[in-house]
C-alpha cells in the first residue's frame, strides 16, 4: 500500500475514531464511503472491511449507530445556494463567516461542561461526542422518544445483516437525541444571529440574497436526526474529502479535478486557519496523526446539564404539544389530508403541494408549507402527517432509494424544527412575504411576488402574541 492511508498513525487514529483498540474490537456498527453519494444499504461494510475501503483511497464515514454509546453530533456548514463550491474556491471566507458561530457553539457546550471532538471538514466543522448507552442519562434520552410508532417503523427497515445490532431501543434513544439537539441548534442559532454577519439558519434552508448578492447562509445541520439511525453517519477524520467529486458538484459546474485535495482533520493545537492550510499537505496531516488522538470523548456529566436545561426550556412544552396528538393513519388520509382545498392556498405553496419532487424535498418548502397551514389553524403535528402522506405517495417519483428512508420521521423533524422556532418566539416570520418567497426561488415569477402571504403572516404573528 502506497498512499495517503499507509501511514500507520493515520490508521491508529481511524481506530480510535471507531471505537475500539482494533477493527475486530470496534464499537461503530459499520463503516461506508462518506455522505457525497445517496444512502445504499448494499455499501455498509463492517468495520472489519476498513482495509478494502482504503485501498480504494475514498473517503469514509463510520455509523452514528454504536453498540456502546449513544453519539451526539453537531455539523456547522456554510452552504451557498448560487455558487455550491465557494466554500473550496475561498474557504478562507468561508471558515471566517462560520467563525463567531464557532465561538458561540464552544462557548454553550463549556456552559453544560461537554468537551467534544472538534473536526474540520470541506465545507465547516464537526462537533462530536457520546454518553455510554447503559447509563442513566442515555435512559433518560430513550424516553424523550417522541414517537414510538415512527421509530418502529423506523427499525423495519434495518437492513438483515445489521438487526442484532441496532434494535428498537436504539432508534428510540436516536429519536430523543434529536428533541436534545434541536435545543441546542435552537441555542446557537439566538445567538449567533447576532454577530454573525449572514443567516444562521437550522438546516439548509433557503434564504434570500446578502449583502454581498449571494444567497449564503450558515447551517447548523442535525438534519442526520430527522431519519432512521441506520442510514446516517458521521465522517471520520484523517480520511479523504471527496465530496465535491463524488456528489457531482464539481462536474455539475464544469470544474471536474480543479478542487484541491483535501482531508478532514481535527482542530488540534490551531486555529481555522491553520487547519485550512495543513489539511491539504499529505505530510502536514501525516505529522498532526502522530499527536491529535480523535477518540470520541465521553461526556454524560455535561450532557445531563443540557438534557435538564432542555428539559426545563420553552422548546420542550412545544415538542409536548406537538407529540400530544399524532398523524391521521394512512387509511383515512383520502378523507382527511386529502381534503385540503388547494384553491385556498397562495400560488407558491400549491406549487410546492402539486409538484412535490423536488420542491417538498427542500427544507425551505416544508418551512413554506408548515407556515401557511399553522396560519389556517392546522395542529403542527398533523402539518407532518400531510407531508408525510405526500411522501409516502409513489405518484410523484421519488429519488431511487426513498424508501429506505421513513417519511413520518423526515417530515416531523422539519416541521418540529420550524414550527418549533416559530412557537419558542425565536422566527418573527421576517422572511414569510412573497419577496423573500421569490428570492428563495420558491415564487414561479416576478408577478406573483405580490402580497398573498401577509395575511397568513399577519394571522401567526397574531397568534404568536397570545
Amino acid at each position: 500500500m502506497d498512499h495517503f492511508y499507509a501511514d500507520a498513525a493515520v490508521r491508529e487514529r481511524l481506530m480510535e475514531f471507531l471505537g475500539g483498540d482494533s477493527l475486530e474490537k470496534a464499537s461503530a456498527i459499520y463503516i461506508t464511503k462518506a455522505d457525497g453519494q445517496s444512502f445504499d444499504p448494499r455499501a455498509l461494510h463492517l468495520p472489519t472491511e476498513l482495509n478494502r475501503l482504503l485501498d480504494q483511497q475514498t473517503d469514509v464515514s463510520r455509523s452514528l449507530a454504536d453498540e456502546e454509546s449513544l453519539l451526539l453530533h453537531l455539523d456547522l456548514e456554510y452552504v451557498n445556494f448560487d455558487s455550491p463550491l465557494e466554500a473550496y474556491r475561498d474557504p478562507l471566507w468561508a471558515f471566517e463567516l462560520q467563525e463567531p458561530v464557532v465561538r458561540v457553539i464552544e462557548a454553550l457546550l463549556l456552559k453544560w461542561g461537554i468537551r467534544p471532538l472538534h473536526v474540520i471538514t470541506g465545507q465547516g466543522h464537526h462537533f462530536v461526542w457520546r454518553v455510554r448507552r447503559e447509563g442513566e442519562v442515555a435512559e433518560s434520552i430513550r424516553k424523550l422518544g417522541p414517537a414510538p410508532e415512527l421509530a418502529e417503523l423506523c427499525q423495519l427497515r434495518v437492513p438483515a445483516m445489521f438487526q442484532s445490532r441496532i434494535d428498537l431501543a436504539m432508534q428510540e434513544a436516536f429519536g430523543g437525541l434529536g428533541l436534545l439537539l434541536e435545543h441546542v441548534a435552537q441555542e446557537v442559532k439566538v445567538a449567533a444571529s447576532k454577530v454573525c454577519a449572514v443567516p444562521v439558519e437550522i438546516t439548509a434552508v433557503h434564504v434570500g440574497p446578502g449583502a454581498t448578492g449571494a444567497r449564503e447562509m450558515i447551517s447548523i445541520d442535525i438534519s442526520e436526526y430527522g431519519d432512521p439511525l441506520h442510514t446516517r453517519m458521521v465522517r471520520m477524520p484523517f480520511t479523504n474529502y471527496l465530496k465535491p467529486g463524488l456528489s457531482g458538484m464539481e462536474k455539475h459546474l464544469g470544474l471536474e479535478g480543479n478542487s484541491p485535495a483535501l482531508r478532514a482533520i481535527p482542530l488540534h493545537e490551531m486555529d481555522y486557519r491553520g487547519a485550512l492550510e495543513v489539511r491539504k499537505v499529505e505530510d502536514s496531516v501525516h505529522e498532526l496523526a502522530r499527536r491529535a488522538c480523535v477518540r470520541i470523548p465521553e461526556q454524560s456529566e455535561g450532557t445531563r446539564r443540557l438534557l435538564d436545561d432542555y428539559l426545563a426550556s420553552r422548546l420542550r412544552r412545544f415538542h409536548e404539544h406537538f407529540y400530544s396528538t399524532r398523524h391521521d393513519p394512512p387509511e383515512r388520509w383520502s378523507q382527511t389530508y386529502g381534503q385540503l382545498p388547494m384553491a385556498m392556498l397562495p400560488p407558491c405553496v400549491r406549487r410546492v403541494l402539486e409538484d412535490p419532487n423536488d420542491r417538498l424535498l427542500k427544507p425551505a418548502g416544508m418551512q413554506l408549507v408548515t407556515r401557511t397551514l399553522m396560519a389556517q389553524g392546522w395542529h403542527p403535528r398533523h402539518v407532518a402527517g400531510y407531508i408525510r402522506s405526500i411522501f409516502e405517495n409513489s405518484a410523484y417519483g421519488w429519488p431511487l432509494g426513498w424508501a429506505d428512508y421513513e417519511a413520518g420521521t423526515r417530515a416531523d423533524f422539519y416541521v418540529r424544527a420550524f414550527a418549533g422556532l416559530y412557537a419558542t418566539g425565536v422566527d418573527r416570520l421576517v422572511d414569510f412575504n412573497c419577496v423573500s418567497t421569490f428570492e428563495k426561488g420558491f415564487c414561479g415569477k416576478p408577478e406573483d411576488a405580490g402580497a398573498c402571504l401577509d395575511p397568513l403572516r399577519e394571522q401567526l404573528l397574531k397568534d404568536q402574541c397570545l
